[in-house]
């Protein structure tokens, strides 16, 4: 049943006549008198008892006004809220992540989400680059935060940060202990490095043949926590990753990195959106927002206390 039809039987029982109705609604009286009989004959008997002076309800009609109101009170409410969700940005939004991206950005994205768009949900995946890329042009995620080599041109990709590449090692260690380090210094190092087929993996190795010598990895791990755990609890272990990733490591202590120079490796964070489709409002969103944090951070992927 057509709740505007139970809203004119409302009407009709408060102000007690058909003509009355149709004067305030600027129609005709038998029109509303049609509409009143096609609802009567839904209902299965008479609503209303014509008199000299209009009409009154008949038990029928007092039997259900009170459970009709309620009801057309309640649908009024659902579409009110329908309304105000159709111009609120809602969905989920999956999105994936360098594992140093995780934090703090991502824990300000969803305090900030939480605050002024809560019916957007983050659906966040880690991942490599290589496996970023993948899922990106899959459809599995509708934008990732990853690390490329040259800086981005095209508009699909928006640059975050860019950022150089460090050795990492035990406190104490000679090695780290100044500001930078030459990447010819490399060279005979144990390391703990990504596993192949990474692309940074390769890039490193790559760089290392042009220096005329190979990378000695002791050790092949794709997790940053290994990487950092290894490192920090072995002598003249390391590991080359960069800033955002070692970042509470080095404020606390728990590692030591120096800065590799000639050449710095330099990596580009960008953000990745697919190459086709349109992104919903929620991404829109949700790309806005990544975007305006790290900028607000002076390009970094961390607040600079």
């Amino acid at each position: 049943m057509n709740p505007n039809n139970f809203r004119l039987f409302l009407e009709v029982a408060e102000l007690g006549s058909f003509t009355k109705v149709a004067a305030q609604r600027q129609t005709v009286q038998s029109h509303i008198s049609r509409q009143i009989s096609e609802l009567e004959a839904a209902c299965g008997g008479a609503l209303f008892r014509r008199t000299g002076r209009g009409v009154v309800l008949t038990d029928l009609g007092q039997h259900i006004e009170t459970r009709v109101r309620n009801w057309v009170r309640d649908t009024d409410q659902l579409l009110a809220a329908i309304r105000t969700d159709a111009g609120e940005p809602m969905g989920e939004v999956k999105l994936g992540i360098l594992p140093s991206a995780a934090h703090p950005l991502m824990t300000r994205l969803y305090q900030r989400l939480k605050a002024d768009f809560p019916k957007i949900k983050l659906n966040i995946r880690e991942g490599q680059g290589g496996e970023l890329d993948a899922l990106l042009d899959t459809g599995s995620v509708d934008m990732a935060i990853l690390f490329r080599y040259q800086k981005p041109a095209s508009p699909d990709e928006h640059l975050l940060a860019t950022v150089g590449t460090y050795l990492v090692s035990r406190v104490g260690d000679a090695l780290t202990r100044h500001e930078t380090v030459d990447f010819n210094k490399l060279e005979g190092l144990r390391l703990v490095l990504p596993r192949r087929p990474a692309h940074w993996r390769s890039v490193l190795d790559e760089t290392a043949r042009g220096k005329g010598f190979t990378l000695q990895a002791e050790v092949e791990a794709d997790s940053l926590r290994v990487q950092k755990e290894l490192v920090a609890h072995t002598d003249h272990l390391y590991s080359l990753l960069g800033p955002f990733s070692i970042a509470d490591e080095l404020r606390s202590g728990r590692l030591q990195a120096a800065r590799i120079v000639n050449p710095d490796c330099r990596r580009h964070v960008t953000l990745s959106l697919p190459k086709q489709g349109q992104l919903t409002a929620a991404s829109k969103i949700v790309a806005r927002l990544l975007r305006d944090t790290v900028e607000g951070w002076g390009n970094q992927l961390s607040q600079l206390e």
